[in-house]
């Protein structure tokens, strides 16, 4: 359940004249931009950037990024970007570090249905004239490229039938391979990246009744490389997507510093899917609300921002 709280009134060319009015003057006011987008749908939101651009011939988005700086303006750019354009900025921007950030690329490929992935690779061609599958491969090598290719490339049987038989014996194939300690076994990398996610859920259960741990538990190593982690994620965003986001979240304010990439990531992309639920499980895992970190950790119109698409207003 989405914790984005929209109003019952509605009006593009209003909010557009909002919006100039907050980046014109003296000084950009915060407060309205956040009033604003801060409570507006993906389809509202590209109407608003529509009736901008009509009235004033400029784009929003490209304006905001002029006024605004730091943390606040790249939660509130990527807030205004479509959802799957979204997704190709930030696979691109984790693709471009010094050390990939595989986490990023591993969870978009696995959270989305395969129709939602779909349209993912086709913004990322339309935005950077390459496909994501290719860029993967650029910057990753080895049996990480074999798993992160096959992930991204992935169209997945999306209905709930599953195959008992099937996740006998795959449980069986992974416990193997997890006991000696080759989790980059190709058949490893078949399973995980061609298996609908309800027959995943039945082979993952599986694997824990059999072994009396989880699978991910038993993929921890001492020392993990860039293909351990990566499994491990992709696993964890499979079998249970709301589980892996609150520990997203509880790592990135837990750090000593803040981790804002990984919190605005988060609670951009969730908060018109499924923060409510991550919200609730954050809770259960740490007796505080997520607002009441989100609160503690982060300071001024990033704060005012992030508790707007939280649903709580300051």
């Amino acid at each position: 359940m989405a914790s984005l709280v929209i109003p019952d009134h509605f009006s593009a060319t209003e909010d557009a004249e909002t919006l100039r009015k907050a980046c014109q003057g003296w000084g950009t006011n915060e407060k309205l931009i956040v009033k604003v987008l801060g409570h507006r749908n993906a389809a509202q939101r590209k109407q608003i950037r529509q009736a901008y651009e009509q009235l004033y011939e400029e784009d929003l988005v490209k304006r905001l990024e002029s006024e605004l700086s730091g943390d606040f303006e790249k939660a509130v750019y990527r807030w205004n970007l479509d959802p799957a354009d979204r997704d190709a900025v930030l696979a691109n921007v984790a693709l471009k570090k010094s050390h990939p950030d595989y986490h990023v690329i591993v969870e978009i490929s696995c959270i989305h249905s395969p129709e939602e992935l779909l349209v993912v690779r086709k913004a990322y061609k339309l935005r950077y004239k390459r496909s994501l599958e290719e860029d993967v491969a650029a910057h990753s090598s080895g049996d990480v490229r074999k798993l992160l290719v096959g992930l991204v490339g992935a169209y997945r049987y999306e209905g709930e039938e599953i195959n008992a038989r099937l996740a006998n014996s795959e449980a069986d194939v992974l416990h193997d391979a997890i006991k000696h300690k080759v989790f980059n076994h190709d058949e490893v990398i078949r399973i995980v990246t061609t298996r609908s996610k309800a027959q995943l859920r039945a082979t993952f259960n599986r694997y824990r009744d059999d072994q009396g741990t989880s699978i991910t538990k038993n993929i921890l190593v001492e020392h993990p490389d860039d293909f351990s982690v990566a499994l491990r994620t992709a696993i964890r965003c499979l079998n249970d997507p709301k589980k892996y986001f609150e520990k997203v979240l509880r790592n990135a304010i837990k750090k000593s510093g803040t981790d804002e990439d990984a919190l605005t990531r988060v609670i951009v992309t969730r908060a018109e899917k499924d923060l409510n639920e991550i919200k609730e499980e954050y809770y259960k895992r740490n007796s505080v609300s997520l607002d009441q970190s989100v609160a503690k950790e982060t300071s001024g119109d990033y704060k005012a921002f992030l508790l707007a698409l939280l649903g709580k207003d300051e």
